[in-house]
C-alpha cells in the first residue's frame, strides 16, 4: 500500500521546536507511517547552530559574544561547520525511504535535493548551478549559487530502516531576504574564537530578495517548493 506523503510547515519556529519536529518526522518514516514527508520552516529570531563536536566549542566568551548580538546558540549532533539561522532563511528537509533501480549514493542523493530546488528558483526567472563556494559559511561541493554567489547550502544523513531500507534525511537552507553582513557575524566570532584562520565573506553569498522584484510571501514561497519537490522523482 502507498502511504501518502506528509508536508510540515512552520512559518515561524524556534530552532529547537523545528529539529523536534524532524526527529518525530524521522521516526515515522523508520517505524513505516511514512513513505517520505518534507518538512519547511522559517527561524523565529536567531540562532547559531554549532556542529556537537570537538571541533567546535561553546565557549562561555562565544556564548556571552553571541547573546550580546542578539543571538542563541544551539548545538546538534550533526558534521559540517556553524550555520546561521534567521528569520530570513527558509530550511527545507526532505525525509524520505530511497526507492528506484539505482543503488543509493552521496552523489544521487544529493541531485535529488538540487533538482527540486533548482526547479524552484526557475519559477522566478533565476538560474542557479551547484558547486562549492569560497569563503561561504559551511561550504560544499552541493550549494546552489546564482553568478557564483551560495543562496542555498545542503546536507543529507542517511538512516536505516527495520528491514534494511535506506532512509535519506536531505536538508537545504534557503537564502531568502536576509541581511548578509547579519547573517555571517556570528560565524566568523565562532570561528576566531574556536582558534580557526577561516573568515567568512559576505559577498561570497546572495539571496534570493537580489534577484527578483518582488519576494512572495512566506506562504506563496513554501507553495512554490512544495510544487517543485512534487514535479521531481522521489519526491512529492
Amino acid at each position: 500500500m502507498s502511504l501518502k506523503p506528509k508536508i510540515v510547515q512552520l512559518a515561524s519556529a524556534r530552532v529547537a521546536q523545528a529539529f523536534e519536529r524532524e526527529a518525530e518526522l524521522i521516526k515515522q518514516v523508520q517505524g513505516g507511517a511514512l513513505e517520505q514527508c518534507l518538512l519547511l520552516w522559517r527561524p523565529a529570531g536567531q540562532t547559531l547552530v554549532l556542529p556537537a563536536s570537538r571541533s567546535w566549542q561553546a565557549l562561555p566568551e562565544l556564548v556571552s559574544q553571541l547573546e550580546s548580538s542578539g543571538w542563541d546558540m544551539l548545538s546538534r549532533r550533526t558534521g559540517g561547520a556553524p550555520v546561521p539561522q534567521h528569520a530570513g532563511v527558509i530550511n527545507v528537509s526532505h525525509i524520505y525511504v530511497w526507492k528506484g533501480q539505482e543503488e543509493y549514493s552521496t552523489r544521487l542523493g544529493y541531485e535529488d535535493l538540487c533538482r527540486p530546488l533548482a526547479m524552484f528558483f526557475e519559477s522566478f526567472g533565476v538560474p542557479v548551478a551547484a558547486h562549492a563556494t569560497p569563503f561561504s559559511y559551511c561550504d560544499g561541493d552541493y550549494n546552489l549559487n546564482v553568478a557564483g554567489q551560495k543562496v542555498v547550502g545542503t546536507a543529507q544523513r542517511v538512516m536505516l530502516k527495520s528491514g534494511g531500507e535506506k532512509i535519506v534525511l536531505a536538508q537545504a537552507c534557503i537564502v531568502v531576504d536576509a541581511d548578509l553582513d547579519e547573517l555571517i557575524a556570528p560565524v566568523n566570532v565562532c570561528n576566531e574564537l574556536n582558534g580557526k584562520t577561516e573568515r567568512v565573506r559576505a559577498e561570497a553569498h546572495t539571496c534570493l530578495s537580489r534577484h527578483v522584484a518582488d519576494l512572495p510571501a512566506t506562504p506563496v514561497l513554501f507553495q512554490r517548493l512544495i510544487q517543485s519537490f512534487g514535479a521531481c522523482q522521489r519526491s512529492l
